[in-house]
This record gives C-alpha cells, sequence and structure tokens, in this order.
C-alpha cells in the first residue's frame, strides 16, 4: 500500500495513494455492484490472484473506504460495502467506466466490461 502521508501538496495525490495502482477501483466496481464476498471478487475479476485480492482488500479496510463484515450465518462468510462516508466513489467509479467505454468507442477499442 502506498503509505498514507501526514500532508500532500495536492488532494489529487492522496486520493492517488487511496485507489490508485492495477486493482483498488476494479475492485471497487464489483464492490458498489453487488459483488459483496470474495468469491464473487475473485469471479467477478478472475486475473488478479488471492493473495493480490486479499492484499488489496485489507489495505482499502485500513484506509477506512471499505468496511468488512463478518456474517454469523451458515455458511459463515464475509461481505464488503463501501463506507457509507464515501458513498460518492460509487459516482466516480462510474463515471471513470463510462469514460472508459465512451473512449473505447470513439477509437475502435473493444471494451467487454
Amino acid at each position: 500500500m502506498a503509505k498514507i502521508k501526514e500532508e500532500y501538496s495536492c488532494a489529487l495525490l492522496l486520493a492517488m495513494d487511496l485507489v490508485g495502482g492495477k486493482w483498488k477501483l476494479r475492485i471497487l466496481w464489483h464492490i458498489v455492484h453487488g459483488d459483496n464476498r470474495y468469491s464473487l471478487l475473485q469471479k467477478g475479476i478472475p486475473d488478479i490472484t488471492e493473495k493480490m485480492l486479499t492484499t488489496q482488500l485489507r489495505e482499502m479496510e485500513i484506509s477506512g473506504l471499505i468496511h468488512r463484515t463478518v456474517v454469523c450465518e451458515k455458511p459463515l462468510h464475509v461481505e464488503y460495502s463501501l463506507n457509507d462516508a464515501y458513498k460518492e466513489l460509487k459516482v466516480i467509479v462510474d463515471s471513470l467506466c463510462d469514460l472508459g467505454k465512451a473512449y473505447g468507442k470513439s477509437n475502435s477499442i473493444v471494451v467487454n466490461e
């Protein structure tokens, strides 16, 4: 995880430390669209390793972006959700996804998701 500093010269730099990298935005997209269990995230993001998924989830939990809940039902399982304080991330992630789709369409790039 990018170490969160005590001071930033720009808010965008802090945001990049929180959700930057190859996987975090993709994981967040899946969480806000209902893939809230570890097994669903694995299926939804088949090219991520178990170790990397676990690491990225843990980092986002530590930073407070997502909340991890142990559900004491049979079978016992864990669910992830976006922290209420950061619900605007759904709009941001969806907007970035829309940007990617529009860019792909206007540049003849195939976007499957």
